[in-house]
């Protein structure tokens, strides 16, 4: 028995699709480019961003926490190039494995082949870009960033 499935190909009749596409050619039309939702915030567009991330900060340390559920190690890439911190996440279609079960039946609808995500921010010049740390567990990207010491608050004894 076959699941029904509706693909829609032609325009969206999603209200807020369309308000996401007037919006965008608004502002794309005033600031002087396409997509201009998507180039602001990110891949994700105007309703949701690829994926959740905090930022937070204390004396010596900003910490970034993205997650990425479902993604390995070997899927993500951390840079720090220019001031900019950039996240990558990129999975691609399983081969090996459960062979058997994807030689199964036809596949009526496919979507689950690739996914592309990435996040860059622009990170304040007190940034140690030497001294960087980031972990990847249980689908939660952890980044220390260390500040450098002159840009530490230092307390000045009153004589």
């Amino acid at each position: 028995m076959a699941l029904p499935v509706k693909v829609s190909r032609g325009p969206s009749a999603n209200p807020l699709d369309i308000v996401h596409r007037d919006i965008d050619n608004v502002l794309g039309g005033f600031f002087g480019g396409r997509d201009f939702l998507r180039n602001f915030f990110g891949d994700g567009g105007w309703a949701a961003a690829p994926f959740g991330v905090d930022i937070r900060e204390d004396a010596d340390h900003i910490y970034v926490d993205a997650d990425l559920p479902g993604f390995k190690k070997d899927e993500v890439d951390v840079t720090l190039e220019g001031g900019t911190l950039t996240i990558t996440a990129e999975k691609r279609e399983e081969q090996k494995g459960k062979k058997e079960r994807r030689d199964e039946g036809d596949y009526l609808l496919r979507e689950r082949r690739y996914e592309h995500y990435q996040r860059s921010f622009t990170l304040p010049q007190s940034v140690d870009d030497q001294n960087v740390n980031a972990k990847l567990e249980d689908g939660c990207l952890c980044i220390t960033l260390n500040k450098t010491e002159q840009s530490k608050r230092k307390k000045i004894p009153l004589a």
